[in-house]
């Protein structure tokens, strides 16, 4: 028997799809956010150093290690231009602990949170553990790029919004907020008196020359702005699960104590090579979105003739079955069947956008490979 909270929650098809393709080499891994590229020297070396120490096969201290705060609460005020102590950082298992610690310490249950649609399902379904209602907001193509749609935003709001929610750049649809809609987002949060959990797992993983934008840099936001961080994507750490959140005094005491009961201490030896790879040199993301965005651009030139926005930043984007007649489990089993390509049907992460696209994360396979997309694509497809 289920209990209620996890009605309307679905399965992740994820695992099911990386379970189909198996060990296969011939198979394209497309469908779940890993890399192959290496993290930033000396993180390794930092991590094995740590394992025999014995202040990091501890549960002290609960909120994370003082070296690893300060150099978030650091990087966290270079992306934004605010000054953060170190008291104003709380080190989480992943960024994804820190999504659900930041919504179990802003929102009552029966409260609305707003996302953008589609948005990683494991943010709207989050949003629905801890109580809260999501209400998505679509993003709508435009000159063949993703906008998200600022009417539809402004009409989400209710007497029981509580919060925003946004990624940026977005997965999976890889789209990057720009200042107007920044500022419309701002906008709402400073009128309706609304937190923003900013997502920024990505956040400099942006292509062609795109600036980024911080919203706790645009005025009277960092005391509403919630930034939820990690070391996996950016540093191509996934396996250390080291998260932080950062924000506002006032909210901070909150978020620690929620995090302190859910999981009570973030992963001593990993701290250590979280903080080499937050003192790395900027060069090493620099080398890193580059090669990405070789991959983006080779998956965008092979899908030329389907129906594919291209990523403007992140690891992923979108094909639109939907506009093949096909709904997105039916077009995953058609790619990884004919085409030996493992991409991630999208149904259930979003609803305007949904199961009319399946994701390809272009982030884990070289350009040689990424450049036999067009042909197993045309052959699972056509």
């Amino acid at each position: 028997m289920s209990v209620n909270r996890l009605k309307n929650i679905p399965g992740f098809s994820i695992d099911r799809v990386a379970a189909a393709a198996g060990d296969d080499p011939d198979v394209l891994r497309l469908e779940n956010l890993d890399t192959d590229l290496a993290p930033p020297p000396g993180v390794i070396a930092a991590t094995q150093a740590a394992l025999g120490r014995d202040d990091d096969n501890s549960y002290l201290p609960f909120t994370g290690q003082e070296a690893l705060r300060a150099a978030v609460a650091r990087h966290v005020g270079a992306q934004t231009g605010q000054a953060y102590r170190p008291a104003q950082a709380v080190i989480t298992c992943g960024g994804t602990e820190g999504m659900f610690d930041a919504l179990l310490a802003t929102t009552d249950p029966g409260d609305e949170v707003i996302l953008t649609d589609p948005t990683y399902a494991g943010m709207i379904y989050r949003v629905r553990l801890a109580g809260a209602v999501p209400r998505l907001v679509p993003f709508v193509l435009d000159d063949d790029a993703w906008r998200l749609d600022l009417e539809a935003l402004r009409n989400a709001v209710t007497e029981r919004t509580r919060a925003l929610f946004i990624m940026n750049p977005s997965m999976p649809s890889g789209a990057v907020l720009n200042r107007a809609e920044w500022d419309a987002v701002a906008d709402l949060c400073r009128t309706q008196d609304l937190w923003l959990l900013y997502n920024a797992a990505m956040e400099r993983i942006l292509f062609d020359g795109r600036a980024l934008i911080h919203p706790a840099a645009l005025p009277a936001m960092a005391e509403r702005t919630i930034t939820i961080g990690s070391v996996s994507k950016e540093y191509r750490m996934i396996g250390w699960r080291i998260g932080w959140v950062v924000g506002p005094a006032a909210i901070m005491d909150d978020i620690a104590r929620v995090h302190i009961y859910n999981v009570v201490t973030p992963t001593g030896i990993a701290q250590a090579g979280a903080v080499a790879a937050l003192h790395s040199s900027p060069e090493d993301l620099t080398a890193a979105v580059a090669e990405w965005q070789r991959r983006r651009d080779t998956l965008t030139h092979q899908l030329e003739g389907w129906p594919s926005i291209p990523a403007a930043g992140g690891w992923s984007q979108l094909l639109d079955v939907g506009a093949l007649g096909l709904d997105s489990f039916t077009a995953s089993r058609l790619l990884l069947e004919r085409g030996k390509i493992a991409a991630t049907p999208m149904r259930d992460w979003g609803e305007a956008n949904s199961d009319q696209f399946v994701r390809l994360v272009f982030s884990n396979e070289p350009v040689e490979r990424l450049a036999e997309m067009g042909e197993r694509v045309a052959r699972a497809l056509s």
